[in-house]
């Protein structure tokens, strides 16, 4: 395992924040409304740049926003630096949202050496889906969303699941090819993004008990400019609420046991 810390640690960091800039340019030359997500915004307000140990970033927008996007990448975007990672760009990708990918580096994540896909240093850009308003229809859909969650992680779980029944189970489960869950999570995301609901989310990244069913819709809808690392990048205006879905009382800095960084086997920059 790579220990990421000090100077390996700062270039990640700003590797990443060359990413989070060609994001913002390719934004606002578009039109298209994002925002500074998780940690990232969590580090834009608390320490105005990158939290001191985190070694990612996150963008997230509404789908509709994220096709706009995918769309103006196609003739856009700095291939020679940057790869807009998707599972219709990569045939190897698992995941049920987006990446921005450094050409010429690589960060690989400590169980996932087996997985194809391009594994250069990323940024990830969550896209939300509309969450049902019925209290039922809501809970089915989580549910249905979790299974294709672990579906798409059954390919990562039958080699790094400690108990050895769950690396059966995630054995079997990854024999089901790679696009059937894309396909049930694209249709999922057709029926329920036909009329506006109260509640999106991100619908195969897991959130707090407290919002876990998703986030007020109304939160997406006004933004503010925010330094980041001496850049001005978008973030909710209604900043304070969304934080406290996420993480309570976020002024407050976690003890250090706490402040853990994603494992890695191997790094280069």
């Amino acid at each position: 395992m790579v220990k990421i810390e000090g100077e390996l640690l700062r270039r990640l960091q700003l590797t990443e924040l060359e990413m989070l800039i060609e994001v913002d340019r390719i934004c606002r030359k578009y039109g298209i409304r994002y925002f500074l997500d998780g940690g990232t915004l969590l580090g834009t307000i608390r320490h105005g740049g990158f939290i001191p140990w985190d070694d990612d970033a996150d963008i997230i927008m509404l789908r509709e926003e994220y096709e706009k996007f995918y769309d103006a990448c196609k003739k856009e975007l700095d291939t020679e630096r940057f790869f807009l990672q998707d599972y219709r760009t990569d045939k190897h990708y698992l995941w049920g949202f987006a990446k921005m990918r450094r050409n010429g580096t690589t960060f690989l994540r400590e169980g996932q050496e087996h997985v194809k896909c391009h594994t250069g240093v990323c940024i990830d850009i969550l896209y939300c889906d509309n969450i049902p308003d019925l209290p039922l229809l809501r809970r089915l859909h989580y549910f249905y969303c979790y299974c294709i969650r672990k579906g798409q992680y059954s390919t990562v779980g039958q080699k790094v699941e400690k108990s050895s029944f769950m690396r059966a189970w995630y054995c079997l489960i990854s024999k089901i090819p790679r696009d059937f869950w894309f396909w049930q999570l694209e249709l999922l995301a057709e029926k329920t993004n036909r009329k506006k609901t109260k509640l999106v989310r991100h619908v195969t990244f897991p959130l707090p008990k407290r919002c876990r069913y998703g986030m007020p819709r109304k939160l997406f809808e006004e933004s503010i400019e925010k330094d980041f690392e001496g850049h001005s990048f978008k973030i909710f205006k209604r900043y304070d609420a969304y934080l406290k879905m996420l993480y309570g009382d976020y002024m407050v800095l976690p003890p250090p046991e706490e402040r853990q960084i994603h494992p890695a086997s191997k790094v280069v920059l």
